[in-house]
């Protein structure tokens, strides 16, 4: 009799548990709607990721992302045009060049980390900030006077707008100048686009987000430390922001639940760090 009572006991938590789950996969997969996310190509690929994951548990969810610069992340909100701008800046704050973003909510979900490129040819592996400043400010215009061949550097840099412009003047170059020159200077659109233009143009120099450097170009060290997610964890290596995705006020609804997948441990220990970006948790 004892026996008995037992296992009913146990059949009943069984059933129980079952029907939890059934419950939780019922809610998940009953979540519904569409995000737009627009801004910062630098965060595209986590963003793409993420997206195809999270639609993959929530079938009911359309998900459309696009690049086109940090700042048209919190410009499409505001417009109502995007549920979600990607941003490499906190926008509902004012930031050197950029007027905060009234009733925007900065959702941090990522750590940056970028690098200074250069064409393969090119033989420098390390440039000092004041380097930097000089070269992006026109001072410095051949490879020679930094330890390179006597070749014209070719400077290529994002147009403005770019929230991985912003934080490599102000960290890499700190807070120096980009100065436009019509010989040997080039601005591109996305990171990918400088990428592209780094790798196919001989003695070219540029910057991008760690997620895009392969072996097409050369990542090169900044005042003696190379470029990596230990360096930025380890606090040696400077050149790095958090990624946030702007929302119109507090998200809700399958907006909110696609802010919290990205943010969740499984998201950040998983995916994330296969893709070069250092979980938010990580710097605290």
């Amino acid at each position: 009799m004892k026996l008995f009572k037992k296992m009913s006991l146990m059949a009943a938590a069984s059933l129980v548990a079952v029907s939890t789950l059934v419950g939780s996969a019922s809610a998940a997969s009953s979540l519904s709607g569409k995000i737009t996310i627009n801004g910062s190509t630098a965060l595209l690929p986590l963003t793409l990721q993420a997206a195809k994951e999270f639609q993959k548990l929530n079938p009911k969810v359309k998900i459309a992302a696009s690049g086109k610069g940090s700042v048209t992340g919190p410009q499409a909100v505001k417009k109502g045009i995007a549920e979600i701008g990607a941003c490499d800046w906190d926008a509902s704050m004012d930031v050197p060049g950029f007027k905060a973003f009234d009733g925007q909510v900065a959702n941090k979900v990522a750590v940056i980390p970028f690098a200074t490129i250069a064409n393969k040819n090119v033989k420098v592996n390390n440039l000092t900030t004041e380097q930097l400043k000089g070269i992006y400010s026109g001072k410095i215009t051949n490879w020679k006077d930094v330890g390179g061949d006597n070749a014209d550097i070719v400077v290529i840099t994002r147009a403005f707008g770019s929230g991985t412009r912003v934080n490599y003047q102000t960290k890499a170059l700190a807070g120096g100048d980009i100065v436009k020159k019509e010989k040997n200077y080039k601005e591109v659109g996305s990171s990918g686009d400088m990428k592209t233009a780094v790798a196919t143009t001989p003695n070219a120099i540029g910057y991008i987000d760690l997620v895009y450097v392969n072996s097409d170009v050369k990542a090169i060290s900044y005042n003696g430390v190379a470029p990596t997610t230990d360096n930025v964890i380890n606090g040696t290596y400077k050149i790095w922001a958090y990624g946030y995705y702007m929302t119109k006020g507090q998200p809700t609804g399958a907006t909110k639940a696609f802010i919290e997948y990205v943010q969740s441990q499984k998201f950040q220990q998983g995916s994330l760090k296969k893709l070069k970006f250092i979980p938010v948790s990580a710097m605290h």
